[in-house]
């Protein structure tokens, strides 16, 4: 299913930020010449279809992924308007790395991203953790949206 954001009653984001730094984790929008790294590192600890959709966030101007690293290292990343204009998504954590606040900073960093840029709402797309993204973001369900975009995907 897809969940819906209210985008101008975001909570704030800082304390999760403020994690991530205490942690020594650096969370930035990707750069165009990090691309091939980026997109390898989701090929290969996600998926191929998460890969193409991040080389989609790549095209755009600018880029609309954002990634986390520790120690050099990627961790995390999160992309919006790649399967669909105004979605979010992909996003994911390295295993290891998971439970650390990670995934909510990244999530808080698109949606601020898609809300200066003018939307109102935002959608998440085929949504896995629904509970986590209500807690989160105050997320809801959309009725009737599974399977969504995703209808038919070979």
């Amino acid at each position: 299913m897809d969940m819906l954001v209210k985008l101008y009653a975001l909570p704030d984001s800082r304390p999760a930020y403020d994690r991530l730094l205490k942690a020594g984790i650096v969370m930035r929008r990707a750069l165009a010449p990090e691309k091939h790294q980026v997109v390898a590192w989701v090929r290969e600890t996600f998926s191929e279809a998460w890969a193409s959709e991040t080389e989609v966030a790549f095209s755009c101007q600018p880029v609309s992924c954002f990634i986390a690293i520790q120690q050099k290292k990627i961790v995390g990343f999160a992309c919006h308007d790649a399967a669909c204009r105004n979605f979010f998504g992909p996003t994911g954590v390295a295993p290891k790395a998971q439970h650390s606040g990670i995934g909510k900073a990244l999530l808080f960093a698109c949606l601020e991203d898609m809300k200066h840029q003018g939307f109102g709402y935002a959608i998440i797309g085929g949504v896995g953790p629904a509970e986590f993204y209500a807690k989160a973001v105050g997320a809801v369900a959309i009725e009737g949206s599974a399977p969504g975009i995703y209808r038919g995907l070979l």
